[in-house]
């Protein structure tokens, strides 16, 4: 299989000093999703997880809620590449009997990038109709989280990154407990992977929806990023960086809580507030 990491010679400049060394990258790789055999969705990640990313990316659309709806996913062995060899880049999934398979064309471009995901999703109305578990429906105990708990995520997350560790070059994604406990983390090359690599794993094991939990981000608050919490059932999204108007548009909609700059004691809550420990506004400019 594909190797997370590789090996690259560079030439180091510092302070005018030449040098030659190698060095650590974060490996790239296509992986192409096929659904019941028939080509689905190619996308760039990082090897590693694959059969959880293709379980995570059928759940943010709509085919998979739960681990009983799925039979199996395996690589397939037709794929190879050079010398013959399986490339490990092709996953079939087959959805377990009973379960329909959708007829989807994808009406947008099914061409995924590591940096923005699966482009072309231009409308609310693709989650609306398709969330099983809608945010605003509470469990038993109303999720609520303190702010101060929100602040401790960005640094246990960088703390979990291995790759990044060694590489610079890995976004990541973490599951959390609305007390700041750790329960899982990916990493790859696109930040909607990662996403999706959490949310496969935790459908395989049975444990959608992820109802009483955080999804801690690197990087943005994309659209898609907002519709895969959604669309795995978990009310709070929290990010280091902006999130896109379509991004709040949408967690607005969904009455996902939606938090940006996230970084030290500061960050911007966009929607959602409800979910915080919050004292009363100072102002409201």
């Amino acid at each position: 299989m594909g190797r997370v990491t590789e090996r690259r010679r560079v030439i180091r400049i510092r302070d005018g000093a030449v040098s030659t060394r190698p060095d650590t990258l974060v490996a790239e790789e296509p992986m192409e999703i096929r659904l019941g055999g028939k080509p689905l969705a190619i996308t760039m990640r990082t090897p590693g997880d694959d059969f959880a990313l293709a379980a995570g990316f059928l759940v943010s659309e709509g085919v998979l809620a739960s681990a009983a709806e799925l039979a199996n996913i395996v690589y397939c062995a037709g794929a190879t590449g050079e010398g013959g060899s399986n490339s490990y880049n092709v996953v079939d999934v087959r959805l377990a009997d009973g379960v329909p398979v959708p007829d989807i064309t994808l009406e947008r471009n099914v061409y995924t990038t590591s940096s923005c995901g699966l482009c072309g999703k231009a409308s609310l109305d693709a989650v609306r109709t398709t969330a099983r578990w809608p945010l605003d429906t509470s469990p038993d105990t109303p999720v609520r989280i303190e702010p101060a708990t929100l602040s401790a995520l960005p640094d246990r997350l960088r703390a979990a990154q291995r790759v990044f560790e060694r590489t610079g070059g890995l976004h990541a994604a973490a599951l959390f407990t609305t007390d700041g406990e750790l329960i899982d983390i990916r990493e790859d090359v696109g930040r909607h992977n990662a996403v999706d690599k959490i949310v496969g794993r935790a459908l395989q094991q049975g444990q959608l929806p992820l109802s009483s939990c955080v999804l801690m981000v690197s990087g943005r608050a994309s659209f898609e990023l907002v519709q895969k919490a959604v669309m795995a059932g978990i009310p709070v999204l929290a990010a280091v960086s902006a999130p896109s108007s379509l991004a709040v548009d949408l967690a607005v909609e969904t009455g996902l809580t939606l938090v940006g700059f996230l970084r030290g004691t500061s960050m911007n809550v966009y929607a959602g507030e409800h979910r915080l420990a919050l004292s009363p506004a100072a102002s409201t400019d």
